[in-house]
């Protein structure tokens, strides 16, 4: 088969132009002027992600003047520029069979209670097993989400943080909690088991974060360039060595209450990205080291209650998840072996 070459003119906007068909040329026009490839390109072929044109230049897919191009090469005009794209990941979310811990569902929403070691939303190199996928199983009405392949979420956990979530069934509904969310008028309580007790039985913990400047999983405490970030905090049980906690935060960022009890010297539990140490039976006995399964293998922080406005009544309304196995093992083993 003879290969397609398509030819557009300069800056010439090609909306849902299928630009899988073969190999693309283009030809930068002369009111570009030190603009990023992959922002150029986002701009020509606005039916595909920034991610996924990024990805496809670092995959070597696009040629500018006949050299691989990087996404953050900035452009000029005359510059010839080749590209053959892969195909887009498929949208379709596939129903699998996995229980979830149901709190309340009405019209409107789901409250659900999530388990540890669950993704929220598929994502690269995850497209099994998430909580959407379970989701997809379970209801066929759930909101558009935000963003691909979110159907229903509107806030997230991380994979191994436990607790209450919110799942919206309409559009409606999303956009209310959503706003509730961006305004910062959901109430958040988590509980978390942390290394050392700290100085002040309650404070504030208010730092900004951003990600971290060398590796691209983490967060990290960014003074500069970081975004609010606050957290309340208060001692509910204090131990030998550790403590139980309750939060509050009022910022919503991305590995917010892990980030800062480490910040302040108190890292959680099993939290090994952010300084947090695995605990075994034998230490909390002081006793001989022996190996043996350590008391929680994952961050030892659930999300214990939300409270908001219900999209339909506009009532204030609370949901609670009661500690997790793990979590209250910990919990328990402290109580018999490290009491103050």
């Amino acid at each position: 088969m003879p290969e397609t070459n398509n030819e557009l003119a300069p800056d010439e906007p090609t909306g849902d132009k299928d630009i899988e068909s073969g190999p693309i040329s283009l030809r930068v026009g002369p009111s570009v002027k030190e603009r990023r490839l992959d922002k150029y390109l986002h701009g020509r072929f606005g039916n595909h992600s920034r991610r996924f044109l990024q990805d496809a230049i670092k995959q070597g897919a696009v040629l500018v003047n006949g050299k691989v191009g990087k996404p953050s090469l900035k452009l000029s005009p005359g510059d010839e520029i080749r590209l053959t794209l892969p195909e887009p990941p498929s949208k379709d979310i596939l129903p699998e069979d996995i229980p979830l811990q149901i709190i309340y569902e009405d019209s409107e929403l789901i409250v659900l209670n999530k388990q540890p070691g669950m993704i929220v939303h598929p994502a690269r190199g995850n497209t099994h097993g998430t909580l959407v996928n379970a989701l997809a199983f379970y209801s066929d009405q759930l909101s558009s989400g935000l963003g691909e392949f979110r159907p229903g979420i509107v806030h997230r956990l991380d994979r191994d943080t436990t607790g209450v979530m919110i799942v919206t069934k309409n559009d409606g509904a999303q956009w209310k909690i959503a706003k509730q969310f961006e305004r910062r008028q959901v109430n958040k309580t988590y509980l978390a088991i942390v290394h050392g007790t700290p100085e002040l039985d309650a404070d504030r913990i208010k730092v900004p974060l951003g990600v971290h400047p060398q590796i691209r999983e983490k967060y990290a405490i960014r003074p500069e360039i970081g975004k609010e970030a606050i957290t309340f905090y208060e001692v509910l049980e204090s131990f030998r060595g550790f403590s139980f906690l309750k939060l509050t935060p009022k910022t919503g960022r991305t590995h917010q209450i892990r980030v800062h009890l480490s910040y302040i010297k108190h890292p959680i539990v099993a939290d090994e990205m952010y300084d947090g140490k695995l605990v075994y039976p034998w230490q909390l006995a002081d006793g001989e080291p022996v190996v043996e399964e350590p008391i929680i293998s994952r961050v030892a922080l659930h999300a214990f209650a939300v409270e908001f406005t219900h999209p339909k009544t506009e009532k204030i309304v609370r949901f609670e998840a009661p500690l997790p196995k793990d979590m209250q093992g910990l919990l328990d083993a402290l109580r018999q072996y490290r009491r103050n």
